[in-house]
């Protein structure tokens, strides 16, 4: 009998071209995923469609991502994970499997998620951290950023800060937080909120670091943020330092 399973799942995204299964492309998340529950259930390769909570890019991490996929096997849970684990790359953790109703998406279902942005400064290298931190050329102001952030805090359209120009569908999102820690010499951006477009946590990194930088006013982030123009906004942060933190339910 088919059962619908769901997964917690754990990656490095270092050697990966995000999550998505991709034509051509071998090395995704979901691509490897599929292929060892393929093998497991004895179904041809492209038969299962394990369904993610979101997509994350290329070189970007998670620590909790969810996905769902209906299964027919007589395999426990426990079982399930520990073949999984045993056939997956060391980069790729599963790290729950449970049984779930039926009407459970990962992906509709998701009241919110929170992503972490981790950067570093300072006169050594982030040695045993470079494949999950950005390392700035120099020190953001803390405080400015924060005011900035404050203003986008909220319910808005965040067209400026999505990198797919042809998006059709609607750009409002509500990213009710965002926490900016400092810890030596790390600095850590925090985003929670009911969903974000393509790009959109690295734009708004890259652009509150330009804030940090003086190079932009926070002032000046809610004329970018109702322009809902992609140019006025930062660069894009680069994908290593992103992660996927959790995925509410």
């Amino acid at each position: 009998m088919s059962r619908n399973y769901k997964f917690l799942i754990s990656y490095d995204g270092t050697r990966f071209h995000g999550w998505e299964r991709q034509p051509g492309k071998d090395m995704t998340i979901q691509g490897k995923l599929e292929s060892v529950l393929n093998k497991m259930v004895n179904l041809p390769e492209g038969t299962i469609n394990l369904i993610g909570a979101g997509r994350t890019d290329a070189g970007v991490h998670a620590r909790a991502m969810t996905a769902n996929t209906a299964l027919d096997t007589n395999m426990t849970e426990d079982e399930i994970r520990e073949y999984m684990n045993k056939y997956l790359p060391e980069d790729i953790s599963i790290n729950d499997v449970k049984i779930c109703s039926d009407r459970f998406h990962s992906r509709y279902n998701a009241l919110g998620k929170t992503y972490r942005y981790t950067c570093w400064y300072g006169p050594s290298k982030p040695v045993f951290d470079r494949k999950y931190v950005t390392v700035l050329e120099k020190k953001p102001d803390a405080d400015k950023m924060r005011k900035a952030a404050a203003i986008l805090e909220g319910t808005h359209d965040f067209k400026s800060f999505c990198g797919n120009n042809r998006m059709k569908k609607s750009t409002v999102r509500c990213v009710d937080s965002i926490k900016i820690e400092e810890s030596g010499s790390y600095i850590r951006f925090y985003f929670h909120g009911n969903g974000f477009l393509q790009n959109m946590v690295r734009i708004l990194t890259g652009t509150l670091l330009e804030v940090g930088y003086g190079n932009i006013a926070p002032s000046e982030v809610k004329e970018i943020l109702e322009s809902c123009d992609r140019q006025k906004a930062g660069p894009t942060a680069p994908p290593l330092g992103l992660c996927l933190m959790k995925v509410d339910y």
